[in-house]
């Protein structure tokens, strides 16, 4: 009744909400960069979508927390000659949506697929696949990028030579006071914990320095419930997701659960994309990748998630999904369809397909604007 009553309240709020598309920019199907639209949360509409940035393979994108700004990795192995990508600022204008191209820095490792915004707006924060590695951008003034003040190279393997030859950090989030960051990284099955120093933009090992997920499962990305008292991630190569108890004191993790995001039957090559939390706290979503669906949980008290929906997204290969600060709504895009596909989430967490949908070439993020527009 208290999920009821907070949606029927936040419905009485209508609004239109601004959406920018982070995509790839090469293969089959290519975009031609960064891609925004308006959708409308009393009907789950989505305007056509409109080129905003000419950017190469702008997979992921952050948003400035205050200020008109928005940040995307350009997922590329070589950039200026060497072994590294790149991340690119863009000014917003917030009454037509278009960006405006501000500067570009190297990310310091290749095939950078993560990024962050810390919440004092001063540095952005990437994770760099290829290189293992976490590079600290400062933000100067216009919301420009100056070289990195830190870069954090991780250490270790993983049992599957082939994927886990070598660290492969693939997503990096900070916690809500701006005190740690997290990483998790692919290559050693690790959630690498840092202290994070707000003013100079260094990264130093926390204590603990990370957490352990399970052997050959390769971590992808992070979510924390709203009171940061647990944590979960996608584990890419087996299709599993992990929960984490939260010590407050010392931002440390402690794995307590992992659980399949598959039907018992399938036994198809999968791997999961996207994990995030709902609003409230109650539900967690991950996205699987070749089962093209997304596995929806319920949190127990004790954060314990029970396994409610496995819903097929009306596309293929579901990258990453958003789900709207209302929690009323889900928004998943299907990179190897092209499409951008709209998700009632009903009173009980579980996900209602609408007929609203968009083309968008190879989307791979969904980022919204701060406010209504």
């Amino acid at each position: 009744m208290v999920v009821l009553l907070a949606h029927t309240e936040m419905a009485a709020h209508a609004a239109q909400h601004r959406l920018y598309f982070g995509t790839y920019t090469q293969g089959d199907s290519a975009s031609d960069g960064i891609y925004t639209a308006v959708f409308d949360d009393s009907t789950g509409r989505l305007t056509e979508p409109v080129l905003v940035a000419a950017t190469e393979n702008p997979s992921f994108l952050a948003i400035h927390p205050t200020q008109p700004l928005l940040y995307c990795v350009n997922e590329l192995t070589e950039f200026d000659g060497k072994a590294q990508g790149a991340v690119s600022a863009f000014l917003v204008d917030k009454d037509s949506g278009s960006l405006n191209f501000i500067n570009q820095q190297p990310s310091g490792g290749g095939a950078p697929c993560h990024l962050n915004v810390d919440a004092g707006g001063r540095f952005v924060l990437a994770a760099n696949y290829m290189g293992g590695n976490t590079v600290v951008l400062p933000i100067g003034e216009g919301g420009g990028l100056a070289e990195a003040s830190c870069l954090i190279q991780h250490d270790g393997d993983g049992p599957d030579k082939q994927r886990q030859e070598a660290p492969h950090a693939h997503s990096v989030n900070l916690s809500a006071d701006n005190s740690k960051a997290y990483v998790a990284d692919l290559g050693t099955d690790r959630i690498w914990i840092f202290d994070f120093d707000a003013r100079s933009g260094q990264l130093t090992p926390g204590s603990p320095a990370y957490a352990e997920g399970v052997p050959g499962g390769g971590p992808r990305h992070l979510t924390f419930h709203p009171a940061e008292k647990y944590a979960w991630s996608n584990n890419e190569m087996t299709a599993t997701v992990m929960g984490f108890h939260r010590d407050p004191q010392t931002g440390g993790l402690e794995r307590f659960q992992e659980l399949s995001t598959l039907p018992e039957d399938d036994t198809g090559r999968r791997s999961t994309a996207e994990c995030l939390v709902h609003p409230s706290g109650k539900f967690v979503y991950v996205s699987n990748r070749g089962h093209d669906s997304i596995a929806v949980y319920s949190v127990n008290d004790d954060g314990r998630l029970n396994t409610l929906q496995i819903q097929k997204t009306g596309g293929e290969e579901p990258r990453n999904f958003f789900i709207m600060p209302d929690g009323r709504w889900l928004l998943a895009a299907n990179q190897n369809s092209d499409s951008i596909v709209v998700f009632r989430i009903l009173n009980d967490g579980t996900l209602e397909k609408t007929p609203e949908q968009i083309t968008v070439g190879r989307p791979v993020c969904i980022r919204r604007w701060h406010g209504p527009q």
